[in-house]
């Protein structure tokens, strides 16, 4: 393992099947949790299931949620680029990796939650006791990942997009299922946060998951603490 690299996935789907308007990678739940973690000294390589281009939530990128470092990074051609020819996740090694961070935005429910090697790649990464993190929309790439042959979410604590967010995002009737039931139904104890749309990250163990587009700053923070030895993990 070469050591102070995370790998970052994202979306390889940028509409939802039933409606017609796009969806794709939230780009501030990237940028956020890029910053803590380069600041921090690691490096991070962007993937994704089919590689290549990541499609953008283009409600991802209006007035407000391109405030502060994402506005930077979005008029920053350098980092777009990496957006442009991500990996795919076959030529991906778990073993090249200190944690994995599983991006969100919608277009993570239709292919986050159905893709073989994404499973594969997160049991790989918590077998070796490494850490596993997700945010928003991305835990559906841990739903169908196992350890030991067992669920990794049996058991865990857990958080994620919550139906009553999609309602207030007017969503319920475009995403393919209900994040937040799926997390029970794998045998994960789910938690959110009081309000809806405020910040809420979970920590259990060398598994790391916020609830929504608002805690991915606090995610990179306690992968972070967990990859320098600062959390116990419970």
């Amino acid at each position: 393992m070469q050591g102070r690299r995370v790998l970052a996935v994202a979306t390889s789907v940028g509409e939802y099947k039933k409606v017609g308007y796009r969806t794709g990678l939230w780009l501030s739940e990237l940028t956020h949790f890029w910053d803590v973690l380069t600041e921090a000294g690691y490096e991070i390589d962007l993937a994704t299931p089919m590689g290549g281009d990541v499609p953008l939530d283009p409600e991802s990128l209006t007035p407000i949620t391109l405030a502060g470092s994402t506005r930077k990074h979005y008029q920053d051609r350098s980092f777009m680029d990496h957006l442009r020819d991500t990996r795919n996740l076959d030529d991906v090694v778990a073993d090249d990796y200190d944690a994995i961070y599983l991006t969100g935005g919608h277009g993570t429910m239709f292919d986050f939650a159905v893709d073989e090697r994404l499973a594969e790649l997160v049991g790989e990464v918590a077998q070796a006791q490494r850490v596993v993190s997700a945010v928003c929309h991305g835990p559906a790439g841990l739903l169908n990942a196992k350890v030991d042959g067992q669920p990794l979410l049996a058991g865990k604590k857990v958080t994620g997009f919550s139906m009553l967010e999609e309602k207030l995002a007017q969503r319920v009737d475009a995403v393919p299922f209900s994040l937040e039931d799926r997390l029970r139904d794998a045998g994960a104890t789910y938690e959110k946060a009081p309000l809806p749309m405020t910040p809420h990250v979970v920590v259990d163990g060398r598994l790391v998951t916020g609830q929504n587009p608002v805690s991915a700053k606090a995610v990179g923070r306690a992968v972070v603490e967990l990859l320098e030895g600062n959390h116990d993990g419970k």
